[in-house]
């Protein structure tokens, strides 16, 4: 029987199609992270590309208002410019339409693009567009990073307590439209951070992505986590799209961090749900939540 997307899942996938991709030599980061990272001769800066579609059905609901579509098309390629620690510079939209969309609805979704990228100092400076039977909004976006100092999901070290920003669980109350990515957060993690990843398919599997590159053990204690208002220990790990970050902070640091972070943010909570306990079995990396290995997974496409 033929082997389908759907039967192997996404993450499983994504590595097939890894192993089958070359490696230029002006690439520190390819596939595997929240964003790519090359290497920009002559600069001192890399540059960090990424890349997100938004779909109808999938991501927001037909009817739903026009403005918080754009918000999150661009949003979500933020939030993982936040992850590496990246400032975003310039995107590219590319738009599929039904030819019965009525220009306003466009407009409207250019009009929460263009007031999330302003506020950061980002620019919307071209795409494409194409017919197709449901709206899907694709958006290509390049940020910029010190050279080298890109944070990866990779760096976890034994001793690292594990942290969170801001409230989890909230997404199916809407928060999937609204959330602000943690653009500057995610700068001022580049001094302070061994790995980040942030939460866009649930705790759990962002926890596995950062235990598993990192081939370590990761232990969290569920009455740490920070719930958003009316939400679950079920809901934080596995409902995704909060769009937070997840980071680690090596044991000798943390203190100073956490003193640092609430002068830096004092209106967004950070909490810390765990530890790097140790190195994963068979160079493995396992999850451990109130002391059972987590089994359950975050969400994925197929």
């Amino acid at each position: 029987m033929e082997t389908t997307v759907g039967k192997i899942g996404e993450v499983a996938l994504i590595e097939t199609l890894r192993k089958q991709l070359p490696q230029g030599r002006d690439v520190r980061v390819g596939v595997g992270d929240d964003c790519a990272v090359v290497k920009c001769p002559g600069k001192t800066d890399d540059l960090v590309l990424k890349s997100d579609p938004v779909t109808e059905g999938r991501h927001f609901l037909k009817g739903e208002k026009p403005r918080r579509i754009g918000h999150k098309a661009v949003g979500r390629v933020f939030s993982d410019f936040a992850a590496m620690g990246a400032t975003p510079r310039w995107l590219l939209v590319n738009l599929v339409l039904t030819p019965a969309t009525p220009v306003k609805t466009v407009q409207g979704i250019y009009r929460g693009m263009v007031s999330l990228a302003k506020r950061y100092g980002c620019a919307i400076i071209g795409g494409d567009t194409s017919q197709g039977n449901e709206m899907a909004v694709h958006v290509f976006g390049v940020g910029t990073v010190p050279r080298g100092k890109a944070r990866r999901r990779s760096g976890a070290a034994i001793g690292d307590g594990v942290y969170v920003t801001g409230t989890l669980g909230g997404s199916i109350r809407g928060k999937h439209l609204d959330f602000e990515p943690r653009v500057k957060e995610g700068a001022f993690l580049r001094t302070w951070a061994n790995a980040t990843i942030d939460i866009s398919d649930g705790l759990a599997s962002e926890l596995r992505h950062i235990a598993t590159e990192s081939r370590m053990v990761i232990e969290v204690e569920s009455p740490t986590l920070p719930l958003s208002k009316g939400c679950t220990v079920a809901s934080a790990l596995y409902d995704g799209e909060d769009f937070e970050l997840l980071f680690t902070v090596p044991r000798q640091r943390r203190a100073r961090f956490e003193s640092a972070w609430n002068k830096a943010f004092p209106s967004v909570p950070c909490t810390r749900i765990g530890t790097v306990a140790g190195r994963g079995k068979g160079g493995k990396g396992i999850v451990l939540v109130d002391g059972d290995e987590l089994k359950g997974k975050g969400f994925e496409h197929f």
